[in-house]
């Protein structure tokens, strides 16, 4: 069916999906960058799914109960700005829509989360929006089963590209939903056959239907620019006629309603120019002028915007009525629980009793068992390490199809989409999710663990076996660059606790936080109870404090965090003995350090002194301790990796690798004179 067939078929429809285009195609062209052939390609399709099916109230951005829309083909922004803007989102005005890409505007080049509601998650990387929408789901499981139907009962959408479907996350995702029976997402795909490179046979063949099919998703296909026919795969999606997600493979032309450019490579990226432009107008039949939507166009998308009113106020009727009303309250705010510091604060106590000889992932363990019980919004999980990283404790109960009660989900071999189903599990409300794998294996769940800190979700990163202190595994296992990669990239916390204590003030710093991901590196090797009080205060929080006071005005300072606080603490013990005056610096945090006000910081470290650091990965994140900081070059030192490690056992590897406290004896009488 050709342009002027399908604008007779539905002219209802036709002119709020041209809406669409004409918007897409001006913002993209007055910014002279953009994609605007997504956006045309998939516009019937969104129109049908907002206009019939999700719900949602653009006078409530927020509202608990919606349906969550995740744009994953993120590159086809216009899409998701031009809706929210026709339906009525109060901060998307048509000055926003003039200003994509500009600095200062919330319409950026890809949707992000925080810039404007109506975007649920920052869906730049291909791939990374329908592993989130999997995080969506999973919570959306969760709450409904924690306090019912009532008051937790929606739907997570996808758009999704062929882009997505080729990203590697896209299968762990894929196959998670599929295990987990996630029927209520749905994922729209757009199947228009084009990449920037050219047609998808280029780089795949691969049959997607037959794909989710395999992995335990219903599979239903549509027209993708008939509007009868997209109702009828969408309607079918959202019976949820059994328990499985379900793909719709929506056949749509890219650039849609471009005369001489659609459906190929040269609409994907770039503007369409002024002539194109011009022509894809007459096509479509759009005779207003660029921005600018006729009102009687523009007053029907306004009425879909408002639809969901009736629905959403009904459902505030039903939470205001419900006997668990304030504790649903607390947990979709994401405020923190009062039960948190005491729980912390008895287990420390109860620490410095027992004084248990234990490695950090099996503290971490101990802090787990006590603090789920309190907080019934943790929800845990490893990719397939469970026993390794010590994340699961006996009260949670394990998240499945049969029990969605249960508190812990077994991700499979899928660090990846752990990591970004976890961030849509924050994202979603309600829950705090945390989740553990090797701390080697952040280099697989790099991608959303990024995400995480751009966006500012405060989810739990449990990385253990964090040094060559695992041993026998190897190099490939063991990690050398990955604190530093962690301690580079912008708004994440990453905690090195030493003992029990610090590994329960770490969870309460990352239980507490609001706006930062966590990550919690954790040793393999039994490390003992260096400290020697509990206090009141979370000294961990300062992110570096004096462990070991020297026994007159410091002459040489080691600073040291996690496994190699220990061999801090020796080597006090020996240059004391030889009558040099040594402090200890536990250093959990440098994040956390390098926030503290400039006069903790000099009291810490003073001038004057000989520095050495010890740390058992590469020295690139110390520099700014031994060398600035009041620091200088010729009295630092460092002990620790300059290359990767070895097989061998964890005591082999640290003798053979000079990291021990004789070395930083050494050092210190070196850098003495």
């Amino acid at each position: 069916m050709d342009i002027a067939a399908r604008r007779k078929a539905d002219p209802a429809h036709w002119r709020l999906a041209t809406a669409i285009r004409a918007l897409s195609m001006d913002a993209v062209e007055a910014a002279n960058s953009g994609h605007p052939g997504m956006p045309m390609g998939m516009a019937d399709v969104a129109t049908v799914l907002f206009r019939n099916h999700l719900k949602f109230d653009a006078a409530a951005p927020n509202w608990f109960d919606r349906d969550r829309f995740v744009l994953s083909a993120g590159h086809g922004s216009m899409l998701i700005y031009s809706l929210l803007y026709l339906t009525g989102y109060e901060q998307m005005s048509i000055d926003q829509i003039r200003n994509f890409r500009q600095w200062g505007s919330i319409t950026a080049g890809h949707p992000e989360f925080g810039h404007a509601e109506g975007v649920e998650t920052t869906t730049g990387p291909l791939g990374q929006g329908i592993a989130t929408a999997v995080g969506f789901a999973i919570a959306e499981e969760a709450m409904r089963a924690q306090f019912g139907e009532a008051l937790c009962s929606h739907k997570t959408w996808v758009i999704a590209g062929d882009g997505c479907l080729m990203e590697g996350i896209s299968q762990e995702a894929v196959g998670l939903a599929g295990h987990q029976k996630l029927k209520n997402l749905i994922v729209l795909w757009d199947n228009n056959d084009i990449t920037i490179d050219g047609r998808v046979s280029l780089s795949d063949s691969t049959d997607q239907l037959k794909r989710f099919e395999a992995s335990g998703w219903r599979t239903l296909s549509c027209d993708g620019h008939d509007p009868a026919d997209i109702e009828r795969a969408l309607a079918d999606a959202a019976s949820g006629k059994d328990d499985r997600p379900v793909l719709v493979a929506c056949r749509t032309i890219i650039g849609f309603g471009a005369p001489n450019k659609q459906d190929s490579s040269g609409v994907h990226g770039s503007a369409l120019g002024a002539a194109e432009i011009a022509a894809a107008r007459e096509a479509l039949g759009w005779e207003a002028p660029a921005f600018t939507v006729p009102e009687d166009i523009l007053a029907d998308w306004r009425a879909i915007g408002a639809r969901g009113r009736a629905e959403r106020e009904a459902w505030a009727a039903r939470v205001d009525a419900a006997e668990n009303r304030d504790e649903f309250a607390r947990r979709i705010s994401g405020g923190v629980s009062d039960r948190l510091a005491p729980t912390i604060a008895a287990l420390k106590e109860q620490a410095l009793a027992s004084k248990p000889k234990v490695a950090t992932r099996k503290a971490s363990e101990m802090v787990l068992e006590v603090v789920n019980p309190e907080l019934p919004e943790t929800l845990g999980g490893s990719a397939d390490l469970t026993g390794s990283n010590n994340t699961k404790t006996k009260d949670l109960g394990v998240f499945t199809p049969e029990n969605r009660q249960g508190r812990y989900i077994h991700y499979g071999i899928r660090e990846h989409g752990m990591a970004a189903a976890m961030n849509g599990i924050w994202l979603h409300g309600g829950l705090r999710p945390y989740g553990g794998t090797f701390m080697c294996f952040t280099d697989y769940a790099r991608g959303a663990m990024r995400l995480s800190a751009l966006m500012g979700l405060p989810v739990t990163y449990v990385m253990t076996h964090d040094s060559i202190g695992l041993g026998e595994d190897g190099p490939t296992h063991q990690p050398v660059e990955h604190l530093a990669i962690c301690r580079a990239t912008p708004n994440t916390l990453t905690l090195r606790p030493c003992d029990l204590i610090e590994t329960a003030e770490a969870w309460e710093i990352a239980l507490s936080s609001e706006s930062t991901p966590t990550v919690m590196a954790l040793s393999r090797q039994n490390l003992p109870l260096l400290r020697e009080d509990a206090g009141a205060e979370n000294l961990s929080a300062r992110g570096a404090y004096v462990l070991r006071e020297a026994s007159a005005a410091p002459r040489v300072i080691l600073m040291a965090s996690g496994s190699e606080v220990e061999i801090a603490v020796t080597a006090r013990e020996t240059l004391e003995a030889e009558g040099v005056p040594t402090r200890v610096v536990s250093v959990p945090s440098m994040e956390l350090f390098r926030d503290q006000e400039a006069e903790y910081r000099r009291q810490i470290l003073p001038a004057g002194t000989v520095r050495v650091a010890i740390e058992a990965a590469v020295r690139q994140p110390w520099d700014w301790l031994l060398l600035g900081e009041r620091g200088r070059e010729e009295a630092s030192g460092f002990i620790g990796m300059t290359g990767f490690g070895a097989s061998a056992p964890a005591p082999t590897l640290y003798k053979e690798f000079g990291i021990t406290a004789e070395a930083t004896v050494a050092e210190a009488r070196r850098l003495l004179g």
